[in-house]
């Protein structure tokens, strides 16, 4: 383990990235400049097995200097419990290989009106505090001669939210991966959550909601920016 951690030490800081490797890495560094990738990321050495035994390893550590008591039987398989939920789930967008493959199928019925998928639920955590926020996300796309399965929808709100995340990026990258996938220039992405780290620390509000969105293409016109926000009603 020393090794290792004399291994991450050195790269630290990441490792060196030469140009943009990705359609979708272009897309969102143009729209939020410094970002090359979507949450700040350094390349880790670890395999899923082992970020899971360096996790429990620390947050043992932490339940520790909380002054829990690890001996008790609710607690001692705690720090693995966490690990796994970390690295194969909450925080499973982090990992590329568990990207939703796309497949995309001819418009041959030619709908050329916007398609709405509305009120996807989502879970993502905040990397601030790393506390939760929940809410709904609502995309719509006007069809470039490609549709694609609606559930692929869904599943790419949720892979992008399963990482330590910020409400404002998470909407542009839900729109910029739809830009790409979808091979359109008309996207329209809105979402509404809630923040626990509003809601169960500082000011304690339980009530307020965070709206984001973001339009591009024909959806930066009003008639069509006003056409899926009925649809939201």
């Amino acid at each position: 383990m020393e090794q290792k951690e004399t291994i991450v030490n050195e790269k630290k800081n990441g490792w060196p990235r030469n140009g943009h490797e990705t359609e979708f890495e272009l897309l969102l560094s143009h729209r939020l400049p410094g970002l090359a990738t979507s949450t700040p990321q350094a390349k880790s050495i670890f395999g899923n097995e082992e970020k899971e035994i360096v996790i429990a390893h620390h947050f043992k550590k932490i339940m520790e200097a909380l002054g829990l008591n690890l001996k008790d039987d609710s607690l001692k398989d705690t720090p693995k419990r966490v690990a796994k939920m970390f690295v194969r789930e909450i925080f499973s967008g982090l990992d590329p290989k568990n990207k939703p493959a796309v497949t995309l199928f001819d418009n041959k019925f030619s709908y050329n009106q916007m398609l709405v998928e509305k009120d996807i639920s989502f879970y993502s955590n905040c990397e601030h505090h790393f506390v939760p926020f929940t809410g709904k996300a609502h995309v719509a796309y006007i069809s470039s001669g490609k549709v694609i399965g609606l559930s692929k929808l869904n599943r790419i709100v949720q892979y992008h939210a399963h990482k330590p995340q910020l409400q404002e990026r998470l909407t542009v990258e839900i729109a910029a991966e739809l830009k790409q996938v979808l091979q359109t220039e008309h996207v329209a992405v809105i979402i509404e959550a809630q923040h626990h780290c509003v809601m169960a620390r500082g000011i304690k509000d339980a009530n307020s909601k965070t709206v984001t969105a973001e339009y591009l293409g024909l959806f930066l016109q009003a008639e069509y920016k006003n056409e899926f926000q009925f649809h939201l009603k």
